[in-house]
């Protein structure tokens, strides 16, 4: 038996689910050093404007293992990326990317302007990411993050919707 359908399917994106939230939490803590908790992305999840999306692998097996996830907040016309992480062993697929254009077609949907975000200046691989996707570099915040592997500059990035 074939299972080349099965390793070929892009992930689905849709919205999280409340039984989603402890393995998005496993991910977040893998992704980054001040992580999340369940209880932390249940109380974001509630606030309005706030959006959880979460890729899994399409299977017709029924293994819907979140790959990555995230979290888009908006307020008015605009929005911001509150955070995006994929499992360590899923980086370098394109999910990513995927999520990213799923949570911009979201927004377009709605009727959002703009999106924003920050991201670590050293963090080349995202930078790249959103660069392709059209975000431009708007700002800087200098000794933003603590643990980045470079000087801790955050790039604050736009990308202008309609």
């Amino acid at each position: 038996m074939s299972f080349w359908w099965f390793w070929t399917q892009p992930p689905v994106v849709e919205d999280a689910l409340d039984e989603d939230l402890p393995k998005l939490a496993e991910i977040h803590a893998a992704s980054f050093p001040q992580a999340w908790d369940a209880e932390d992305l249940a109380r974001m999840q509630g606030q309005t404007g706030t959006s959880i999306l979460v890729a899994r692998r399409a299977s017709p097996y029924g293994t819907r293992a979140p790959l990555g996830f995230l979290i888009l907040r908006t307020a008015a016309d605009e929005a911001e990326v509150i955070t995006i992480a994929v499992h360590p062993r899923q980086r370098g697929r394109g999910i990513g990317k995927q999520l990213m254009q799923s949570g911009l077609f979201r927004l377009y949907g709605d009727r959002c302007k703009s999106l924003f975000l920050e991201v670590d200046a050293a963090n080349r691989s995202a930078v790249l990411l959103y660069r392709s996707l059209g975000f431009r570099e708007v700002g800087q915040r200098k000794g933003y993050y603590s643990s980045s592997r470079g000087n801790g500059t955050a790039l604050v990035m736009r990308v202008d919707l309609g």
